[in-house]
């Protein structure tokens, strides 16, 4: 493009000089012949001829002008054309791409086909699939609705074949439980005066309950408190349960701890230990209830069914078997720990703060919310008989050794003893400054049947003599309530807990 345009700016050049010299060509003649007639007038002539010098070198300037005002424009041409080439350049590239689109498109287009093809195809497999699936789904309902009924009918043979076992098992626990029924009666009419003779079986484990003197272990048991206390059967160790969700084993004679049971999700209120000692039971604030094997220190069963805080429990006399249990949802469950699971429950319309099985381990008393003591067969869940025993809520029930004696306590702050067969009253308890501290004060009567002990607020026990009916002597470690007492069944110890968790084994 440079050299084109030098080429037309010299052409331009040379066109103008030739025009110059053909112009110079032009007026020579005439400025010869109009010198020679005129010679006269030159001087006229000078200054035309001067004149039109100038307008011939204007000329020249005007000409000047063009030519560098057509170098400016073929300049600006020359840019214009490189812009033209830019943009043609530019477009060659965007007609590339186009076309380059174009073929994707055309790509997109075959591969789009060829999916909508495979999606047809998979649609019409899915339409297949899902008339198979609803086929396979109506055989397997049928299959299910099929298994059921086998399944109904196996547990239904299965539930036969328990119930016929049940009954077998029922009928052999029967009859050891009236062959030990047959051997505590023969027992009892072997007593005198509620001391059992020293020809007697187990009267190695028995002695003549002593009236406590001083306090020989004072244990820190709980944190929180400690509501519950039980002697297991014919020993010395101490079972207690208290509000930090333990129970603990101790030692009375050394006054160590031998044992400690964890799995409660709330507070112990209550205990019970079976004949045998090998099952502890725990009553819980939890609405459960709580069985340890005393050997392992394993939970055995948690026993669930009642709705609200289980308050009271207690164990069979002379079945390893049976467990009852009251909760403040106006219901007392009996339980069978082999089968880990309620076999009955009898229904109040006062809730029970405490209770006891009979000697017979058939008779259920329980005392109630409303004063009232109550007999109940565990088996018919019938109430046997009912008597007015406090003018206020029972807080104990207790059954003494010879099973034929029940005391009760009350937030009358009286102490009342029962003749378990007629219901009549045989003797009351009362101390001027002897105050229950709770609705589960638990008291206690000794092993002999000779002496009651109860807590009182002020942090004293308070010992009565149960034929005199008067008090033989008062313990007192602390000024913090006490919440239960318990009676060793040798007939030594006599154990006490309150409401800072404490412990007192007294002698």
């Amino acid at each position: 493009m440079d050299e084109r345009g030098n080429i037309a700016i010299k052409h331009a050049l040379k066109a103008l000089r030739k025009r110059h010299l053909l112009e110079e060509g032009a007026h020579g003649p005439v400025f010869a012949a109009l010198a020679r007639p005129l010679a006269s007038q030159g001087f006229e002539w000078k200054e035309k001829v001067e004149k039109l010098e100038l307008e011939l070198q204007q000329c020249y300037k005007a000409q000047a002008r063009l030519s560098e005002q057509l170098v400016v424009e073929v300049a600006e041409s020359r840019t214009t054309k490189a812009l033209v080439q830019e943009q043609e350049q530019k477009v060659a590239d965007l007609q590339t791409e186009l076309n380059q689109a174009r073929d994707e498109c055309t790509q997109l287009r075959e591969t789009l086909e060829e999916k909508l093809n495979a999606l047809d195809l998979v649609i019409g497999e899915n339409v297949a699939l899902k008339a198979q699936l609803e086929e396979m789904t109506l055989k397997a309902k049928n299959l299910e609705a099929e298994n059921k009924m086998l399944v109904d009918r196996w547990m239904l043979q299965k539930m036969q074949d328990a119930e016929r076992l049940n009954e077998v098992n029922a009928l052999y626990e029967d009859l050891l439980d009236q062959l030990k029924a047959n051997g505590i009666a023969q027992l009892a009419r072997q007593q005198v005066d509620g001391v059992v003779r020293q020809s007697e079986t187990g009267a190695e484990y028995f002695s003549e309950s002593s009236i406590p003197s001083s306090c020989r272990h004072r244990i820190h048991a709980h944190d929180g408190g400690c509501g519950s206390i039980l002697f297991e059967n014919n020993s010395h160790r101490l079972i207690s349960g208290g509000q930090d969700q333990t129970v603990k084993v101790w030692d009375t004679n050394s006054g160590t701890l031998s044992l400690t049971l964890h799995g409660c999700l709330g507070s112990v209120l209550d205990l019970a230990i079976t004949h045998e000692n090998r099952s502890i039971i725990a009553a819980c604030s939890s609405n459960n209830l709580y069985v340890w094997d005393v050997a392992t220190g394993r939970i055995r069963h948690t026993l669930t069914g009642h709705t609200n805080k289980v308050c009271a429990v207690d164990a069979s006399k002379v079945s390893s078997r049976h467990v009852v249990s009251a909760a403040y949802d106006r219901t007392m469950k009996v339980w069978d720990l082999q089968k880990g699971y309620c076999i009955n429950t009898l229904i109040s319309h006062s809730n029970c703060n405490s209770l006891c099985f009979g000697m017979d381990g058939q008779t259920i008393c329980s005392g109630h919310v409303d004063g009232n003591l109550r007999l109940w067969d565990s088996q018919t869940g019938k109430l046997m008989s009912e008597v007015a025993a406090h003018s206020n809520a029972i807080t104990s029930v207790s059954l003494s050794r010879s099973g034929n004696l029940v005391l009760t306590s009350g937030r009358d702050n009286l102490h009342n003893l029962f003749d378990m067969r007629t219901l009549e009253v045989c003797g009351t308890m009362r101390a001027n400054g002897n105050k229950v501290a709770t609705n589960w004060s638990r008291s206690c009567i000794s092993p002999d049947d000779g002496y009651v002990a109860s807590g009182s607020t002020d942090g004293s026990v308070y010992i009565w003599s149960r034929t005199r009916g008067d008090i033989v002597n008062t313990l007192k470690e602390d000024a913090v309530p006490v919440l239960s007492c318990a009676w060793s069944g040798l007939g030594k110890s006599l154990a006490s807990a309150d409401k800072n968790g404490t412990v007192c084994i007294w002698r």
